[in-house]
C-alpha cells in the first residue's frame, strides 16, 4: 500500500470535478464517496439534491472563515493505491484506511473534532484520493510536517492486517506500477496486461540474453516492439525508449516508454552492465549446455555476495537475469513455474545499493545465460534430465541469495527470494516427475471400473488412497496423511487412477527418484512429482496419436494461473499494429 501525497493546491471543486468524473480516459468507473470528516455528509454521486459544488463548499468553508491571511494552496491531497497482485479491497476497508491516514497526516487526528474537513473518493478498485482543506474548526493551521513518513508508516500496518504485499518506502529497487487508466484500457481491448507491463517483460526476455547493443535492438525489433534510440550529437547511444504496435494517445501517436520508465534496470547503461565481459564458447549440446551450466551456477552459489556489497548487488542482478532467460527455454511443463519465479526473483535481483558487475558469481552466472540461450536456440528442445541438475544449481543459487539479502537487512529483497526458491523447488520436483514418467515401465492395466474412477468421490476412495500411500511408501506414511497438503496428493492419486494407472506402483516410482527426507513437507513434494508425472504422461500419449493432452492445469503442483505482470516469456513477433495478450496474473 503506497499513499502519495499530491502537490498543494487552491482549487476543491475543480479536484472534486475532476475525481467525480470520468478520468482523462474514461478510467474512473463509479465514482463514489467511501468515507468524510462528518458521517453525515451526502456523496454527490448518489444524491439528487448535493452537487459536487455544494461538496466543496462545506469543505471549503473553515478556509473562508479564517481571520487574517489565507492559506495560498489550501487544499492537501493524497492517493492511496494497493499493488494490481493485492486483493481488493471494500469500502469499509477503504473507509478505515482514509480515517488512518488523515490521523497520521495531521489533518483530522483521532478524537479531536477540531480537525480539518476531508472526504474520500473511490473510482477504481485499487486506490482512493483523500481531498481535505488545511484550515481547522478552531482556525488553527494543521501540522503535516511529517505526513508523509507517518502515512507510509500506516500503510505498513494496513499490509499487515489485510495480509497485503509487504512493502518497504523508498529503496529505489521498486518497478514502476501501471496506472489505472492503463489497466482499464487494456481491459477495453480485450488484453489481459497494460502495454507497460507487456513491454517490462518482453524487454527483460531481450536484456537478458542479449550480448551486444546490436543485438540487443536487433531483438527488440524481432519482438515486434517498435524501437526508438536516443542519439548524442557525438553518435553515440544514450538511450531507448519501445512502444506496443497499436497502442496509441488520443493524437494517434505511439505511446512510448523509456527503458528506466519500465524498471530501474532496464535503463541503457543499466542493461549494458549485463553483457560486460568476455563472450563464452556456446558449440555444445543443449544436454551438455545444462550440466556445464549446472557446475558454474553451483560455483557461483559459493561466491555469492562474497565480494562485500556492491558486488553482491551485482550478482544478484546477473542471478535474477539467468533466471530469465532459463524461463523461456525450460522443459515445456515447468515453464510456468519458472515464469513465476523469475517474476518473484526480479525484486530480489535488484539490491539497494550501487552495483559491480566483474565479479566471479556474476561472470558465473552469466556465462550460463548465454550457454543455455544459445544453445536452446540450436537444439529447439529441452533434456528433461539434464535440465533437473541445473535446477537443483538453481535453487542452492537462490537460496544462498536470499541468505545474503537477509545478511545485508534488504527484507523485502530476502522475502522475494524466498517465494522463488519455492516455486523453482516445485519445478525441480515436478521435473523429477516428469523424468520417472518418461522412463516408467507400467504394470498390469487397472480395471475398467477402476480407470473411470467409479466409487472414488466419497470417503471409500479417500480410505483407497490412505492404503495406497501405506504402500507406496510405508517409511513416510505418517507424515503424510497428517500432512496439510494432504487433500492435494489425495486428488493427484485419484487423477492417477482415473487415467488408467495403479496409483501405488505411480506413487512408488515417483517417490524413489530423489530424496525426500530434507523435504518440509513430504505430502507437497509427491504432489508435485505426481503433477510432473501426469504433464509428461499426457504430453507422451499426445505425441503418440493416442488423444488429445488432458494434463491438469489447476491445482496443488499443477501449472496453475500464470501471472499477468511482470512473468518473462518468450519474445515473439506481434502481429503489426495488434498488441500480444500476455500472461494474466491471479489475484
Amino acid at each position: 500500500m503506497i499513499p502519495k501525497e499530491a502537490r498543494p493546491g487552491d482549487d476543491t471543486a475543480g479536484l472534486l470535478f475532476y475525481l467525480y468524473g470520468p478520468g482523462k480516459r474514461d478510467e474512473h468507473v463509479n465514482p463514489h464517496m467511501v468515507a468524510a470528516w462528518d458521517p453525515t455528509v451526502p456523496d454527490p454521486a448518489r444524491s439528487d439534491d448535493f452537487s459536487i459544488p455544494d461538496l466543496a463548499l462545506l469543505l471549503d468553508a473553515p478556509v473562508h472563515a479564517l481571520r487574517g491571511r489565507r492559506p495560498p494552496l489550501h487544499v492537501f491531497h493524497v492517493a492511496v493505491r494497493n499493488p494490481p497482485e493485492d486483493r481488493r479491497l471494500t469500502d469499509e476497508e477503504w473507509a478505515r484506511v482514509a480515517r488512518e491516514m488523515m490521523h497520521a497526516a495531521g489533518i483530522a487526528p483521532h478524537a479531536d473534532d477540531q480537525g480539518c474537513r476531508w472526504v474520500a473518493v473511490r473510482h477504481a478498485d485499487d486506490h482512493i484520493h483523500i481531498v481535505a482543506t488545511r484550515a481547522r474548526e478552531d482556525g488553527r493551521q494543521p501540522d503535516t510536517s511529517w505526513s508523509r513518513l507517518r502515512m507510509q508508516e500506516a500503510a505498513r500496518g494496513f499490509e499487515v492486517e489485510f495480509g497485503l504485499r509487504r512493502l518497504t518506502h523508498a529503496d529505489g529497487t521498486a518497478s514502476r506500477w501501471r496506472k489505472p487508466g492503463e489497466a482499464e484500457k487494456a481491459e477495453r481491448r480485450g488484453l489481459s496486461e497494460s502495454a507497460r507491463e507487456t513491454l517490462q517483460r518482453a524487454v527483460r526476455d531481450v536484456a537478458a540474453a542479449a550480448t551486444s547493443d546490436a543485438e540487443f535492438f536487433a531483438r527488440l525489433a524481432a519482438a515486434g516492439l517498435r524501437v526508438k534510440q536516443r542519439i548524442a550529437p557525438d553518435g553515440n547511444v544514450t538511450g531507448y525508449s519501445v512502444a506496443m504496435p497499436g497502442d496509441r494517445n488520443g493524437e494517434q501517436k505511439p505511446i512510448w516508454f523509456s527503458g528506466a520508465r519500465l524498471a530501474p534496470d532496464l535503463s541503457l547503461p543499466r542493461v549494458r552492465e549485463r553483457w560486460s565481459g568476455p563472450s563464452v564458447n556456446t558449440a555444445v549440446t543443449l544436454a551438455d549446455a545444462w550440466r556445464a551450466a549446472a557446475e558454474k551456477v553451483n560455483a557461483a552459489a559459493g561466491q555469492l555476495g562474497a565480494g562485500g556489497l556492491h558486488q553482491g548487488a551485482g550478482d544478484v542482478a546477473a542471478l535474477g537475469d539467468l533466471i530469465v532467460a532459463v524461463a523461456v527455454i525450460s522443459p515445456h511443463f515447468v515453464r510456468s513455474q519458472m515464469r513465476e519465479a523469475a517474476y518473484e526473483f526480479e525484486r530480489a535481483s535488484r539490491a539497494p545499493a550501487a552495483r559491480q558487475m566483474e565479479g566471479q558469481a556474476r561472470r558465473l552466472y552469466r556465462e550460463s545465460a548465454q550457454l543455455l540461450s544459445t544453445s536452446a536456440r540450436a537444439a529447439g528442445r529441452s533434456d528433461t534430465t539434464a535440465a533437473l541438475g541445473f535446477l537443483l544449481a538453481l535453487v542452492t543459487s537462490v537460496e544462498a541469495s536470499r541468505t545474503w539479502h537477509e545478511a545485508q537487512q534488504h527484507h523485502v529483497q530476502a522475502r522475494a527470494a524466498g517465494r522463488a526458491g519455492r516455486l523453482l523447488r516445485e519445478a525441480v520436483e515436478a521435473t523429477a516427475g516428469a523424468a520417472a514418467a518418461r522412463t516408467y515401465k507400467p504394470g498390469r492395466k487397472k480395471t475398467t471400473a477402476r480407470a473411470t474412477g467409479q466409487g472414488l468421490a466419497t470417503g471409500a476412495g479417500e480410505h483407497q488412497m490412505v492404503a495406497v500411500v501405506q504402500k507406496a511408501v510405508p517409511a513416510h506414511a505418517q507424515s503424510v496423511l497428517t500432512d496439510p497438503a494432504w487433500p492435494a496428493l489425495r486428488a493427484r492419486l485419484a487423477e492417477v487412477e482415473r487415467a488408467g494407472e495403479d496409483p501405488a506402483d505411480v506413487l512408488a516410482t515417483v517417490a524413489g527418484r530423489r530424496e525426500m527426507t530434507s523435504a518440509d513437507s513430504v505430502a507437497e513434494v509427491l504432489t508435485w512429482r505426481l503433477g510432473g508425472w501426469q504433464r509428461q504422461r499426457s504430453a507422451t500419449a499426445a505425441a503418440a496419436g493416442k488423444g488429445p493432452s488432458t494434463a491438469p492445469t489447476g491445482g496443488a503442483g499443477g501449472a496453475g494461473p500464470s501471472r499477468k505482470t511482470g512473468a518473462p516469456g518468450p519474445v515473439g513477433r506481434m502481429p503489426a499494429d495488434e498488441q500480444r495478450k500476455g500472461p494474466k496474473r491471479p489475484k
